[in-house]
Formats: C-alpha cells, sequence, structure tokens
C-alpha cells in the first residue's frame, strides 16, 4: 500500500510509524485508520522487534479531523458503526500487536490523539505535549479507546477525565499513568533511543509472551490464572529462546538476541 497520511519505516529491528498531516495537526479520518491498520499489521508479520508510533510536525495526533466529522453527521447508523469498528479494531491490533510499541509523543495529543497513546505499551512524551478526553465536550464518549484508558490508569481517573475532559499537560498525564516518562522537547529522541536499546536486549519471544500475560492474567480467577501461568514459564524455560537467555546469564555471556553495539555507543 502506499501511504497517503501515514509514514512508516524500518530500521533494523525498529519501526517507525509516524501520522503525516501536520497541516491539520496529525488528525485522523478513515484513512488514516485504514492506513495505520495495514502498516500495523505488516510489522505484526515481519521480524522487527520494537514499533514506535510518532507525528509529523508539532502535534502528536489533534484527534478526529473536523471534515471526516462533518460528513459523520450526515451517515446513518449503520454507516457509523462500520467506521467506529473499524477504528476498535485499529486499537485493539496495536494494544495486542506481538512487539511492544512505543508512543513517542511530540506534542498535542488530544480526543482520539490521547487514545493512540493508551494502546500503546510506553510512552515517552515531550514536556510541551498536551493531553485531553475532549469528546464529552462535543456531546460524545472516548468510547472505542475506553477499555484501553480504563486498563491503564483505572477507573477512578477515568471517569474523572471522561467526564471533565480536562486539558492536562505532560506532567499530569504522568502523574496519572497515562505516560511512562516525561523529558524536555530536545531529549526526547535520546529517551527513545534508551527504551528501545533496553527493549533489544531482552529475548523477543519473552517480550511478546509478557504482553500476553499482561492482557489475560488480570481477567483470569486463580483457578485459571494458576495453569496458565505455570504452563507459561514451564513452555518457555524449554523454549530455544530460554535456554540461549539461561545458558548466557549461566556463562557470563551476551545472549545472541542482543544486538551488536554501534561505534561509539
Amino acid at each position: 500500500m502506499k501511504y497517503t497520511t501515514i509514514t512508516s519505516r524500518i530500521d533494523g529491528a525498529v519501526a517507525t510509524i509516524a501520522f503525516n498531516r501536520p497541516e491539520i495537526h496529525n488528525a485522523f479520518n478513515a484513512t488514516v485508520i485504514t492506513e495505520l491498520t495495514h502498516a500495523f499489521s505488516q510489522i505484526g508479520k515481519s521480524p522487527v522487534r520494537v514499533a514506535i508510533l510518532t507525528g509529523e510536525g508539532k502535534s502528536f495526533c489533534s484527534g478526529a479531523d473536523l471534515n471526516w466529522m462533518r460528513s459523520v453527521i450526515n451517515q446513518s447508523f449503520e454507516e457509523n458503526l462500520a467506521e467506529a469498528t473499524a477504528l476498535a479494531e485499529l486499537f485493539y491490533l496495536i494494544y495486542s500487536l506481538r512487539q511492544p510499541v512505543i508512543a513517542r509523543v511530540n506534542g498535542a495529543a488530544i480526543g482520539g490523539g490521547t487514545g493512540f497513546v493508551a494502546v500503546c505499551d510506553l510512552a515517552v512524551a515531550a514536556r510541551s505535549a498536551k493531553f485531553s478526553f475532549s469528546e464529552v465536550k462535543i456531546g460524545v464518549v472516548p468510547a472505542c479507546i475506553g477499555p484501553y484508558v480504563v486498563r491503564k490508569i483505572g477507573e477512578g481517573r477515568s471517569r474523572e477525565l471522561f467526564i471533565t475532559g480536562e486539558r492536562m499537560d505532560a506532567l499530569r498525564a504522568h502523574e496519572v499513568g497515562l505516560v511512562n516518562r516525561v523529558v524536555d522537547d530536545d531529549k526526547l529522541d535520546a529517551a527513545i533511543d534508551e527504551v528501545v536499546q533496553a527493549i533489544l536486549t531482552s529475548g523477543p519471544e519473552a517480550v511478546a509472551m509478557a504482553k500476553k500475560l499482561i492482557g489475560n492474567v488480570p481477567l483470569m480467577p486463580p483457578d485459571q490464572f494458576k495453569p496458565y501461568t505455570a504452563e507459561m514459564i514451564a513452555r518457555l524455560r524449554i523454549s530455544k529462546e530460554g535456554q540461549e537467555g539461561m545458558d548466557a546469564y549461566l556463562n557470563k555471556r551476551t545472549p545472541s538476541w542482543v544486538p551488536a553495539k554501534k561505534e561509539g555507543k
């Protein structure tokens, strides 16, 4: 697919996908949803080990495109449902991707843009970034992103932020648990690289299973999570990656999945 609203590039083990509509603060529409769905689907099938989601220009993603919203007003319930379902499927795709996804929040993340932050595994925000679940201000709710936000920041915080539509700075977003780190704007790339390198020193299969563990276990009663977790660790111990990792640790050597250090680093 030739992308017109996003960019996607792969540099070794790292994929970077960016909203690419800087002239309208990276607002999304049906085309953006389709292109992001294709890009993340391709990454999920690839040997890439980490994905970064960001925005071109000064914003991360300002939410839904106003022109798209104007057309939505005149759509039928069935048409609205089809578009909302496509967005819901995209959020789940990013959330459940085998590889970890890092949100590089370089600017405003408003409405659905904040939702894209919430579905990522980790988020690093520039100090100048702004956030808001602003949907209630136009008479709707953050529905498709709701499950992921509640999981990430809890019911109490979600009630407060969904109902008030509070505009948050990066430090407030960190306080409520929406982002993991806040750094000065000129330190954003260095902070992202630090997180990426930490992930690349971890076993890729172990990282994928850690994501699965976190997603599944909270929904299980004890009679399910006890055998589930016991079987998971037993299988990983006898796996090729588990054997390599434990042998490397015991023999004080670097595991095979750790990339060689670049000169000057």
